[in-house]
């Protein structure tokens, strides 16, 4: 009789790793989503938990009033900033799409460079999203317009006032890194391109 008491006892109890699995389940990540731009840069930072995520901070990086190496400068100095303020975990960048003027790539393509570089420096890993995958996670259609992404940004997050712009492009980017983590799917496949 005692045998079969001692028996189920240990049948009943947690396995040894138990604390370690609930603590890590619940231990929260910061994503910062960037929406890189050559005038207006929008970020947003987030905590992805168990269940919901979080809303942290969001804004726009304004560099209009500078010009050539200035600006990237400006970008460059308050992402390295933003980083080492939110220390976040992963960094969410929008990638490029193709644009139809080659100037207005190229700038662009300059300003993701530094943004791209800051993370690197500062030792973030970084995942990058185009903007219909984007838009597909958070919308549910890829060619969805700005006021339904910051609609739907504004209800996941629960925010009180709608979100600029950029930076409600900026949360999209960090929401949509947090949908494909909580399915998870592999973001190293999601980097070269895989389809889900």
């Amino acid at each position: 009789m005692r045998d079969w008491l001692k028996s189920s006892l240990n049948f009943l109890s947690p396995p040894p790793n138990f604390l370690t699995i609930e603590c890590s389940l619940a231990k929260l990540k910061r994503i910062l989503g960037i929406d890189p731009g050559s005038r207006k840069t929008g970020f947003g930072v987030i905590e992805s938990g168990r269940y919901h995520p979080a809303y942290v901070v969001s804004g726009v990086i304004r560099v209009e009033k500078f010009s050539g190496a200035d600006r990237l400068k400006n970008i460059f100095e308050s992402v390295c900033q933003l980083i080492d303020q939110y220390q976040p975990d992963v960094m969410s960048v929008e990638k490029m799409f193709v644009y139809k003027n080659p100037k207005s790539a190229l700038v662009l393509g300059q300003a993701r460079g530094v943004i791209l570089c800051a993370g690197a420096i500062k030792g973030v890993s970084i995942m990058e999203y185009t903007p219909t995958q984007i838009k597909s996670t958070i919308v549910g259609k890829g060619h969805a317009s700005k006021d339904q992404v910051q609609y739907m940004v504004q209800n996941l997050l629960k925010l009180t006032d709608t979100p600029q712009e950029d930076a409600a492009d900026a949360l999209a980017c960090a929401l949509c890194h947090d949908r494909y983590m909580s399915l998870g799917i592999d973001p190293e496949l999601i980097s070269k391109g895989t389809k889900f």
